[in-house]
């Protein structure tokens, strides 16, 4: 029975994750201007895709297979088992490598065409994620030097954040960005209520990105470490979105909806 809801509680947690692929994408587009949005809303949907399939495929054998001197998995590859509480696992994970794949998602929007796109992220599901995951959560040379990360901080957050600032420097600024003279145009998105659904949304789904990371919900140990969790991503959220309204106020003289959204996303990232 213990098993059993151990089980049934990352499976839950996964759903949770699986829904904050929704939340990028409303906040990206509704982030981006009315002509780049239907390419930013098929980059998220494509990116998902392409991650669960590549990390079916060889990204899980990479990162959780048996350890080559503490760097990459070297089984486990066209994953396949007949145990619920390792099929579950693959499933919140795999919900995970689609997450660090949409962050870079959300910071090349505008400025990055689409093929371009799914083919970096091939290679960021397929080598950069599971690789760097396997150091620690597969049981590689930085877990065995102590390093803990309990819910992706930098195992999903700073990987993709990392990938986002390669991109974005390469890049350069979106066309309009700035003027001729360096002056900053702001780029005011197309739909600011959508993205704030998408900020909601993700905060919602980051319940069970947290959570779920505990792994187990059958004691009452666990049920009190869950509830800690939760109110942890709670607050940090709200204490991200104050913070940012209010150095917002410092700021500009006015609050600012970007601003708030970046700062219960901020908290969010934190917190794990």
């Amino acid at each position: 029975v213990k098993s059993f809801v151990d089980t049934l509680w990352v499976i839950d947690c996964a759903i949770l994750v699986f829904i904050m692929q929704a939340g990028f994408m409303c906040m990206e587009t509704g982030l981006s201007r009315h002509k780049n949005s239907i390419n930013v809303a098929l980059k998220n949907a494509a990116d998902f895709g392409l991650a669960v399939v590549i990390f079916w495929l060889f990204g899980f054998g990479l990162m959780f297979g048996k350890s080559f001197n503490g760097y990459f998995g070297t089984d486990l590859f066209f994953f396949k088992t007949s145990q619920a509480e390792y099929m579950t696992y693959f499933v919140f994970q795999a919900m995970f490598v689609a997450t660090a794949a949409t962050i870079v998602s959300g910071a090349v929007a505008e400025r990055m065409k689409l093929w371009s796109f799914l083919l970096f992220a091939v290679f960021m599901t397929g080598a950069i994620y599971p690789l760097q995951g396997s150091w620690s959560w597969g049981g590689g040379w930085l877990s065995d030097a102590g390093f803990i990360d309990f819910a992706g901080s930098g195992i999903v957050h700073m990987c993709g954040a990392a990938a986002a600032l390669a991109g974005v420097l390469l890049l350069g600024p979106r066309n309009g960005k700035y003027g001729p003279n360096g002056e900053i145009n702001p780029i005011q998105g197309s739909n600011m209520p959508l993205a704030t659904l998408g900020m909601f949304i993700l905060w919602f789904g980051w319940f069970g990105f947290n959570g779920g990371s505990e792994l187990k919900l059958s004691n009452v140990d666990e049920a009190n470490a869950v509830a800690q969790v939760f109110v942890n991503t709670n607050m940090a959220a709200a204490g991200g979105l104050i913070s940012a309204l209010l150095l917002a106020r410092v700021m500009f003289g006015k609050a600012d909806l970007t601003m708030a959204l970046n700062g219960a996303l901020a908290g969010l990232v934190s917190i794990t």
